[in-house]
C-alpha cells in the first residue's frame, strides 16, 4: 500500500490533504468518494495524484494520459481554481487543502 490513505485515517486534517472524487469515478477507487494523503509541506498536484492514485491504477489512468499530462476531460480545482490556469501539475497544494477532480460526462 502505498503513503495515500482512504478517508477516515488517523491523521490530522492540518497535515492531510484531500482529493475528493465525483461519483463517476469512485468506483475506481473502491468506492470511496475522498482520498486522503499525509502532508507536512506543501506538494505538488503530481505528487499529490501521484499518492492517492498508488493503489488503484485504472483511476490513474483515468485522470491521466500515459505521458502523465492531465486529460482534457479532467478538470482538477485546488482552493476552487482550475490546475490549467495555475501552474498545471507543478501547482502547489498545502496541508489541511482539498483538491476537487471533475470529469465532464458526454451524452445526449
Amino acid at each position: 500500500m502505498n503513503s495515500a490513505m482512504i478517508s477516515g485515517g488517523a491523521m490530522p486534517a492540518d497535515s492531510a490533504i484531500s482529493v475528493v472524487l465525483p461519483s463517476v469515478l469512485q468506483p475506481l477507487a473502491g468506492g470511496q468518494s475522498i482520498l486522503t494523503a499525509p502532508a507536512e509541506a506543501s506538494v505538488t498536484v503530481e505528487w499529490l495524484l501521484n499518492a492517492v492514485t498508488g493503489d488503484y491504477p485504472a483511476l490513474s489512468r483515468r485522470l491521466r494520459d500515459e505521458t502523465g499530462a492531465v486529460r482534457r476531460y479532467v478538470n482538477i480545482y485546488v482552493n476552487g481554481n482550475e490546475i490549467r490556469r495555475l501552474q498545471g501539475l507543478v501547482t502547489a497544494v498545502a496541508p489541511g487543502q482539498e483538491v476537487l477532480i471533475i470529469q465532464s460526462v458526454a451524452g445526449g
